[in-house]
């Protein structure tokens, strides 16, 4: 049996990610926030959610290492959590660059280190983390910036982890999806096109198949689910 970590798992492209590897038999141990306000309707006895604040490093590695103890390996890590924030260049203070680089990126890096530390040790292991367009291109970040600085050091530490990995079968994957089909989206922009926006479970599934024998080959990927965005 093979053990996954999905963080933020009480979030839409969370918990779709959750019922997909529980769905191909994995076990799964989901991170959801202090004092979480959202209900995740998910009953599997190979599912458990540990309570966890990502943006404390000492917790995130505490937490990383309990899955270890427990299950002996860590598979795949599916590094959801973060948020989004606007702003243009001339609203864009110091403290938000910070705020969205401790949301963006910290809590990403404070699971990320652990988990890769041990796929080297195992020799073996997906680790996905979620970008963005801003991130990934900061000509798409105007009125974004705190959120596409913070979310192109994303891109950075991915290809970091890639080289230092170089020889193993142990990969960083970064997901970057247009606008996610979400309940929550679709309140906030009701003239929206939504056959145009990507479905939760769709990248999902486009996350499961990079860790499938099939996909074993690839190295240095950067999934780009837009849909017809």
């Amino acid at each position: 049996m093979k053990v996954t970590i999905v963080t933020g798992a009480s979030g839409n492209l969370g918990q779709a990610v959750v019922k997909k590897f529980l769905a191909e038999g994995f076990y799964v141990t989901g991170t959801i926030v202090p004092h979480d306000t959202v209900t995740i309707d998910i009953k599997d006895k190979n599912f458990e959610t540990v309570i966890a604040d990502l943006a404390n490093e000492d917790a995130s590695a505490g937490f990383v290492s309990t899955v270890i103890e427990k299950y002996g390996q860590i598979d795949a890590a599916v590094l959801t959590v973060g948020g989004f924030a606007m702003g243009k260049i001339a609203d864009t203070k110091t403290s938000d660059i910070t705020k969205q680089y401790k949301l963006n990126f910290e809590t990403a890096y404070n699971v990320a280190r652990p988990v890769f530390n041990q796929m080297m040790k195992q020799g073996s292991g997906r680790i996905f983390l979620i970008g963005s367009q801003p991130g990934s291109d900061m000509r798409n970040s105007k009125g974004k910036v705190a959120y596409g600085l913070a979310k192109s050091l994303i891109f950075r530490l991915a290809e970091l982890m890639n080289d230092e990995a170089k020889g193993h079968n142990v990969v960083t994957t970064v997901v970057v999806p247009s606008t996610i089909d979400t309940p929550q989206n679709r309140q906030s922009m009701p003239g929206a096109d939504f056959s145009k926006w990507v479905k939760a479970e769709a990248i999902a599934d486009n996350i499961y198949y990079y860790c499938t024998p099939a996909a074993a080959v690839i190295r240095e990927p950067i999934i780009k689910v837009y849909n017809n965005a």
